[in-house]
């Protein structure tokens, strides 16, 4: 699991390899993350739009961006938490995400979120050091 915290917002994200829907032999290799957004503050705060930073083992890199997360700008209470999965696909067997959430306030304050960058890597593929 990979956290970061900003200004009173924790994200955690659980990245997991698909292996039922990836199609090595096409370029294909998918996986999900599940993020879960947590209300550290005092304040109400708003998710409202998202930014990406997609890279592949070749170096190619994605910029997406849109607004809030899976169709919805959930707003979270203090002391709650907001948690979505959705997924990524790759052309390569590894790469790595980051990014951020817009965030508003209650107060009206905007500010980002950073999402800490997290490794997409296949279980079959990954390097242990002792």
């Amino acid at each position: 699991m990979y956290e970061h915290e900003s200004r009173g917002v924790r994200i955690s994200v659980s990245p997991d390899y698909l292996e039922d829907e990836s199609t090595p032999e096409d370029g294909r290799y998918v996986w999900a993350y599940t993020i879960e957004i947590e209300n550290t503050g005092e304040q109400p705060v708003q998710l409202i739009a998202r930014k990406w930073v997609i890279t592949d083992a070749n170096g190619r890199t994605e910029h997406i961006q849109g607004m809030g997360v899976i169709g919805e700008q959930p707003v979270i209470e203090p002391g709650e938490r907001f948690r979505y999965t959705s997924g990524a696909p790759l052309p390569t067997p590894s790469g790595f995400m980051s990014g951020s959430y817009e965030m508003r306030r209650g107060d009206g304050e905007s500010f980002a979120a950073t999402i800490p960058g997290f490794s997409l890597d296949r279980p079959s593929d990954r390097l242990w050091l002792h």
